[in-house]
């Protein structure tokens, strides 16, 4: 029997695919739409997170596909058996997009946790992506 769990979050934002890929697609940029990580280094496939608390988070980044528009990370802790992390961006035809965050992770209570703070990331994209040009490039 699985430990695991999945969480899907999604949101519906009104920019072009593009414009928000171009965000998405920076491993070294997610704390300025990732809330509760402060900063971020990368290194080829090799991102170390930092969160609020002090706590720096291995990950390997395992895909960054520009024709899917598709970003995936695995954590690489101990307290995880199993994690991946899966963004994509889906063109609605209309400018408008669809940003989905999947969590997989073992143990289930990660991936509740996990998913539930993709989903605050997620408003926090959207806010960011649908506020003024000026303001973005800020």
């Amino acid at each position: 029997m699985s430990t695991g769990a999945s969480v899907r979050k999604e949101i519906r934002i009104r920019r072009p695919a593009a414009d928000v890929w171009a965000r998405i697609e920076d491993p070294g940029c997610i704390q300025d739409w990732f809330p509760g990580i402060t900063a971020s280094t990368v290194d080829g496939t090799s991102r170390v997170v930092m969160l609020g608390s002090g706590f720096a988070m291995p990950e390997e980044i395992v895909t960054s596909d520009p024709l899917l528009r598709r970003f995936q990370y695995r954590i690489d802790f101990p307290v995880f058996r199993n994690h991946l992390g899966t963004i994509d961006v889906i063109d609605l035809g209309d400018e408008t997009c669809l940003v989905t965050y999947a969590t997989d992770a073992d143990p289930r209570t990660l991936a509740l946790v996990i998913g539930a703070a993709t989903g605050d990331a997620l408003i926090e994209l959207r806010a960011q992506m649908e506020s003024a040009p000026e303001e973005r490039d800020t």
